[in-house]
């Protein structure tokens, strides 16, 4: 492939989202470029698909992703200057974000737009701080070398003086000055208040309990609760939050022209006050009860939270949830000084490469041998997104092997009392940070890392290898195959009814592109005109969906059918749907497995068509269906060549 020409890719992709005018937001991520478009409509979804340089398109909770890969940050930089966006918070970030937005979204959302610009700064500097760590420990560095000191010195920058840093991507994301948002932070790190928390006190509040706050000085009579400002998280996003909204009032009261200067002066006097007497302590106690509670449970089993951060790790990540632990890492690493939640997905990316690694030895497929291999590269340094949707989720089986494996993982670490002192790199540059700076002496919670990580890759690998692929991608099955392609005598099949009646939908004609792909498998789509769904062959309930729209069925020959009841109706959350069946259950053709409200669905506006595939199409010769325009559930729809 030719080198990338990042200016003309983002001139591509700005022309066909619809123009600079269409763009309400634009962030990214590690692989995608994140638009908030005025009018969808407007993009080019198939253009852009077709572009060499960019993977695929996905538009999912208000968000038009366009996916480009490990050199997302290039492509976005080019964008942001294209479109000249980098002259004003607004250009990057918009109130109307939110709009259909949950509450707990909406905290997500603004908590992630403030980090995810510091996060590959953060890894930097902790990759500094845990490469010198362990230099010091295996006895190769003096840490009291001036060598060591000044790159500790460039390590600790970021963390000691984060509220600045914070106060800045705050300000942009709230819509207010960012340099009054750094200038909030310099305050809240300055020698002058460090000094007045270190200074004797005049007396301790909430003496005893984790929120312990001594009062060193008073501002006009009312006591100061001094706490600890530096390497914290949330009193600057609180102060700046607050902050954002003198600065609007100030500038509209002020006339203009003082008010270059008074609103800077008056937004950061009341800011800063109010925020060293009431918001600054608060958030802070919130922090520090929030570290306490999370501690708690992990000293109740290190185990059990080990099993489930590992195993549930890429479902959270899937379902774009994992941001929110974020704040909660940071939070624990500043307040704690180590944080022992999301060290345990540290095997998760490394067991995403072994079970890749598996796909691309196992499969003869040369597109997915193409895929797996770059893939499995780029989860050994963190970034899984590739793997996750490129191989492990649409062949579901690897997807699940990671999942147990990942969880195994996790309850090693857990078990070895494993936690994590900085914010370290991804995948591979994750590992120093298991080294405490301050102490950097290796023992098991250090070596138990690797333990964990051998485990799990190990067991991802074994259980892809020989469980986790199509036998039909083989080596040994594609000879065999070949070599009796003239036996059509004895080619046998199975043949499935339609699980609803209605009219008959191509695949390729739904309204996701997901299914209509064939990635997931192939199959048929069917317009319903009745609620009821029913069983297309014998076979045991494999899956059941808690929300009730979607069910999974193996039947005798070993195929994988998957019913889906309409498009995103997940987001339902169960309203509509009543499951008459449970997973592990028997089943014989036309039993009834699922009742639906149409009219309810019609009424919130989802589209309510039936997705019927066979998931594991790749095990089988070949998957046919029925050419009659209507479906009924005594009716040949989908038959499966063996």
């Amino acid at each position: 492939m030719a080198k990338k020409d990042y200016d003309a890719l983002a001139k591509f992709v700005l022309d066909h989202v619809g123009g600079t005018e269409n763009v309400v937001s634009l962030r990214h991520c590690v692989t995608r470029l994140r638009f908030k478009l005025k009018d969808e409509s407007r993009a080019d979804t198939e253009a852009l698909k077709n572009h060499e340089w960019i993977i695929d398109v996905i538009q999912k909770g208000g968000q038009y992703q366009v996916v480009i890969g490990n050199d997302v940050e290039d492509a976005f930089d080019a964008v942001m200057k294209l479109g000249k966006f980098a002259g004003s918070a607004s250009d990057v970030s918009d109130v109307n974000d939110n709009e259909g937005k949950s509450a707990f979204d909406r905290i997500v959302d603004m908590i992630s737009a403030i980090l995810t610009p510091t996060i590959p700064l953060l890894a930097g500097c902790g990759i500094i701080k845990g490469l010198l760590a362990f230099c010091a420990a295996m006895k190769w560095l003096d840490p009291t070398s001036g060598f060591a000191q000044i790159l500790s010195a460039a390590g600790d920058s970021l963390f000691y003086f984060f509220p600045i840093f914070l106060g800045y991507t705050s300000a942009e994301k709230f819509g207010m000055n960012k340099l009054l948002g750094m200038a909030i932070g310099a305050t809240l790190v300055h020698p002058t208040i460090v000094g007045l928390k270190a200074a004797e006190p005049l007396f301790t509040l909430f003496e005893g309990t984790p929120i312990a706050t001594n009062v060193t000085t008073t501002f006009l009579g009312i006591p100061v609760l001094m706490v600890s400002y530096t390497s914290s998280v949330m009193p600057i996003i609180a102060a700046t939050f607050f902050g954002a909204r003198v600065e609007k009032f100030f500038k509209k009261i002020v006339p203009d022209v003082v008010k270059m200067f008074v609103v800077p002066a008056a937004t950061l006097s009341i800011t800063v006050v109010l925020t060293l007497l009431l918001v600054g302590p608060v958030v802070t106690w919130v922090s520090q009860l929030i570290a306490a509670g999370i501690t708690a449970v992990q000293q109740f089993s290190p185990v059990l939270t080990g099993v489930l951060v590992g195993g549930l790790w890429q479902v959270l990540v899937v379902f774009g949830l994992h941001h929110a632990f974020t704040p909660i890492a940071l939070n624990s690493l500043m307040v704690q000084g180590y944080e022992n939640l999301t060290c345990y997905m540290a095997a998760v990316p490394f067991t995403t490469m072994a079970v890749v690694l598996a796909v691309y030895l196992r499969t003869k497929d040369k597109k997915l041998k193409s895929v797996a291999l770059p893939a499995a590269i780029s989860s050994f340094f963190g970034v899984s997104e590739p793997s996750i949707y490129g191989v492990t989720l649409p062949l579901k089986r690897p997807f699940a092997f990671t999942l147990v494996s990942s969880a195994v993982g996790g309850a090693i670490l857990g078990f070895f009392g494993c936690m994590r002192y900085t914010q370290g790199g991804l995948g591979f540059f994750n590992i120093p940070a298991f080294i405490n700076p301050a102490s950097p002496e290796l023992d098991m919670t250090f070596y138990g890392v690797f333990v964990a990580l051998g485990v799990a890759m190990l067991m991802g690998f074994l259980l892809t290898f020989f469980f986790g692929v199509p036998s039909s991608a083989t080596a040994q099955n594609i000879a065999d195959a070949t070599s009796d392609v003239d036996a059509v005598d004895t080619v046998k099949q199975e043949i499935f009814v339609a699980p609803v009646a209605g009219s008959v939908v191509a695949l390729e004609n739904v309204d996701d592109e997901v299914f209509a792909s064939g990635s997931v498998g192939k199959g048929v789509a069917v317009k319903p005109s009745e609620g009821t769904i029913v069983a297309p062959a014998d076979g045991e309930v494999s899956m059941l969906f808690k929300t009730g729209h979607a069910v999974g069925i193996t039947t005798a020959s070993g195929a994988e059918l998957l019913i889906h009841v309409g498009i995103d109706t997940v987001q339902l959350n169960g309203r509509g749907f009543r499951k008459l069946v449970n997973a592990g259950d028997k089943v014989t053709q036309g039993q009834p497995l699922i009742e639906f409200d149409r009219s309810l669905l019609a009424a919130e506006g989802y589209d309510d068509t039936v997705i019927f595939l066979v998931s594991n199409s790749a095990s089988f010769q070949d998957v046919v269906r029925s050419q009659e325009p209507s479906a009924a559930t005594d009716r040949e729809l989908l038959a499966v060549l063996v």
